[in-house]
């Protein structure tokens, strides 16, 4: 990925309708060949933003540069982009190649250039077999194929899709999304993807920009989003189960609740720097200690455990430290069971701490 070169540039961009306020003034700059999720639940505006760059939506302020052009009021079809749907809007009375080839048809390419880009996209996507079918004749990963073909044979050099795989079931999500992220390490075209799904964000991403209220509250790494969220919101988004949290107040090198007294002295601190008053502390469950394993944290405490989740790999437990809800993980082999007391441990060091007031990260 080389992102000295901005393949999408948003600048400043702002929607609204009447006196609601959709999008605010966002800037964001897309790498040439970068895979880039946008990531939030229903209702952030991640996909009015996709409509935005492809031109589906008037901005109200701001502009949007494709390759270095600005594309602001140009028409989607004059824009560079291939979109995938949600829903794969297929010609039912067309055959799967009838799907692929009718936009370069309507668009006068010449018919040996359209042979040539149904024949590749089709390569691609395995679906040579299926060229001669019609949709109901297609599974629902089928069908997500063609609709990707159909974006593919524009030969375009950015591709927007708008939660493709929230159609399928979870085998199918899981098969696809590898098959997309081959696809990207196979094109090195700029990808810009819409999901609610954070495993899908995480595993697809070269970047991750989680959206809130019309607004980016973090863009970075999946390992950044995940390692140093900025704020309680990002870190509560991500994981799952979703982050513990303790309120209390840091004196010092410590942090100090109802339930616990930490030493921070190994907590990386960010800019904001050190700060004494009311603060939270966050604990990803992944990072809970137990049984032998905690005897070698810094902390450790007894915790009830109330209901036991099996996963296969690992077991998610749900128990009570000292009357809060405390979440954490073990080994799927556990024999762990409601009723039973386990001694976890947690390391200051792999905690986050974030400001009571402004929620940022300390």
């Amino acid at each position: 990925m080389n992102q000295t070169t901005s393949s999408v540039s948003i600048r400043g961009l702002d929607l609204h309708f009447g006196s609601v306020k959709v999008l605010t003034d966002l800037d964001i700059e897309i790498g040439e060949g970068e895979f880039l999720v946008l990531l939030g639940s229903s209702g952030c505006g991640k996909s009015t933003l996709l409509n935005c760059i492809a031109g589906l939506l008037d901005v109200s302020g701001g502009e949007i540069h494709i390759k270095g052009r600005n594309v602001t009021w140009d028409e989607p079809k004059d824009r560079g982009i291939g979109m995938v749907f949600q829903s794969y809007a297929l010609y039912p009375q067309m055959t799967v190649r009838g799907n692929l080839s009718f936009g370069l048809k309507q668009a006068k390419v010449a018919k040996s250039e359209i042979e040539s880009r149904v024949k590749r996209a089709a390569e691609v996507l395995q679906i040579e077999a299926l060229l001669e079918r019609k949709p109901a004749q297609l599974s629902g990963g089928q069908r997500q194929r063609v609709a990707i073909g159909r974006a593919l044979v524009r030969d375009v050099d950015v591709f927007l899709f708008d939660e493709p795989l929230s159609n399928l079931d979870a085998k199918l999500r899981a098969s696809l999304r590898v098959e997309i992220k081959r696809l990207h390490q196979q094109l090195h075209n700029t990808m810009i993807y819409v999901t609610h799904d954070q495993i899908e964000a995480m595993t697809l991403a070269d970047r991750i920009a989680i959206m809130k209220d019309g607004a980016v509250q973090q863009l970075g790494t999946p390992h950044e989003i995940y390692s140093s969220p900025v704020n309680r919101y990002v870190a509560a988004f991500i994981g799952s189960p979703s982050m513990n949290f303790f309120s209390g107040s840091l004196s010092g090198d410590n942090f100090v609740s109802d339930t616990m007294t930490l030493s921070m002295d190994r907590y990386a601190f960010d800019g904001t720097g050190r700060q004494n008053g009311r603060v939270e502390l966050g604990v990803r469950p992944e990072h809970v200690a137990c049984d032998e394993a905690a005897r070698d944290m810094p902390f450790q405490v007894e915790v009830d455990v109330d209901v036991v989740e099996p996963m296969g790999s690992d077991t998610q437990v749900w128990g009570s430290l000292q009357g809060e809800e405390f979440r954490f993980r073990v080994d799927g082999q556990s024999t762990l069971k409601t009723g039973d007391k386990v001694l976890v441990g947690i390391d200051p060091a792999r905690t986050c701490l974030f400001d009571m007031t402004t929620e940022l990260r300390l």
